[in-house]
């Protein structure tokens, strides 16, 4: 599609059109031109929006959506018009489905149902078969199919000889292995952090101890393979410690924190909200400050929203027996840009994705565009209208956020609210 971005503030450090307001021509999905004033001789569409900014194409590391297997969780249609509209141009697809993703027609089923989105769909396969953490799955195939990474969504590794083969195979083809940060013995049936308000609650604690085992353990045995490893979705101070000290000895070690991490603590747990039931769980001030110092200097990669659908039977029900997850597509700039100023919420949304070898482009003339749009001023209480998702289990609901997305460019296609 060919396009006329009216008046938008360009927000991108690489580029130097950075902070600058200007008119973008785009025509079969390359930028073609920049001023501050362009005409539409040949009559392109022309996109004028309130406050129009944009910035290079949002990725987000962990998605879940259903689909094969969950679809009255999310399906891949819904769930990639979801992305678009919440201004991902990109996403890494977990293996959270039934069946799981463990093999190389999985990971071709799932490219094509994507096919003709705007959103970059990359597919996270599972490390293990069915994700049970006993046998690999097929990492090479799927590698060769397209696969980004190897995870088992949610579920640790509980042998370490698993994980130390997976790192040493995987480094036979620059193959990204990750690693869920929890040792399973030790969190046992908790379903909250471990704490004083997990004592007055009356529920189950997972303790940070359990995190901190897994990442100690997961780091030895990166330091042992020499490989390559991602621990998605660490959330202690602990953990931001560790990893800090491996990056020090040069370790090929990146991680990511779900934005949620960052803007709850347990203490909202008191109404028995099971939307607030996640994994990781949510912990206290002292681990919000330290991921908070880990992502200013550099430990932690990247944010996620983490987004894991799940449908209202699984989760209006009785806290100790609903499923973990929120979802957070919708409202991961919004909750950011409500927590740093907007230039440090865009920059960590379109970092990272060089992790997971996916390409990223410039705002510059001769470049693809790839780009979100939105708006960083309006604030509003978040509600189920903002919702796009089949599903509504968020943990934002009633929060008071800022900024709002109208949608994004990408391979061509404009697509916003």
């Amino acid at each position: 599609m060919n396009v006329l971005i009216k008046s938008a503030t360009v927000l991108d450090s690489s580029s130097e059109f950075h902070n600058q307001t200007v008119d973008i021509l785009i025509e079969k999905g390359v930028i073609t031109n920049i001023a501050k004033q362009l005409d539409n001789p040949k009559n392109y569409k022309t996109l004028s929006l309130p406050n129009l900014h944009v910035s290079q194409g949002w990725f987000d590391s962990s998605v879940s959506f259903g689909e094969p297997g969950y679809e009255e969780r999310e399906t891949i249609a819904n769930g990639l018009k979801t992305a678009a509209l919440s201004g991902f141009t990109a996403i890494a697809l977990n293996a959270n489905t039934n069946p799981v993703t463990d093999n190389k027609s999985s990971v071709n089923y799932l490219k094509a149902q994507a096919a003709n989105s705007p959103v970059n769909l990359n597919v996270v396969g599972a490390l293990t078969k069915q994700s049970k953490g006993e046998d690999l799955a097929e990492l090479f195939d799927m590698h060769t199919a397209g696969a980004k990474a190897f995870y088992d969504y949610q579920h640790a590794v509980s042998n370490p000889n698993v994980l130390k083969i997976a790192l040493q195979y995987a480094s036979n083809f620059d193959g990204l292995v990750c690693s869920f940060p929890q040792e399973s013995k030790i969190s046992g049936q908790g379903v909250m952090n471990e704490d004083i308000t997990s004592t007055s609650l009356g529920l189950k604690g997972n303790p940070p101890l359990a995190e901190a085992l897994q990442v100690a353990r997961d780091l030895y045995l990166l330091e042992y393979t020499n490989g390559k490893l991602h621990i998605p979705c660490i959330s202690t101070a602990e953990s931001v410690k560790l990893i800090k000290a491996a990056k020090k000895q040069h370790l090929n070690v990146t991680c990511s924190v779900p934005i949620h991490n960052l803007y709850f603590t347990d203490e909202a747990l008191h109404d028995f909200d099971t939307n607030f039931k996640l994994l990781p769980p949510l912990r206290n001030k002292k681990d919000i400050a330290a991921l908070k110092k880990g992502l200013e200097d550099g430990t932690i990669d990247l944010v996620t929203s983490d987004h894991n659908p799940i449908d209202i039977e699984h989760k209006k029900i009785e806290f100790d027996h609903a499923l973990f997850g929120t979802i957070g597509l919708e409202s991961a700039f919004s909750a950011l840009n409500t927590l740093f100023d907007t230039t440090t919420a865009v920059s960590l949304l379109t970092k990272g994705k060089s992790i997971y070898g996916i390409m990223q482009h410039t705002i510059a003339i001769g470049q693809t565009a790839d780009l979100s749009l939105f708006n960083p001023k309006p604030k509003y209480q978040f509600e189920t209208s903002h919702i796009h998702s089949c599903s509504s289990n968020s943990v934002f609901l009633k929060s008071e956020l800022k900024g709002t997305v109208y949608g994004v460019y990408a391979k061509g296609q404009l697509m916003v609210k």
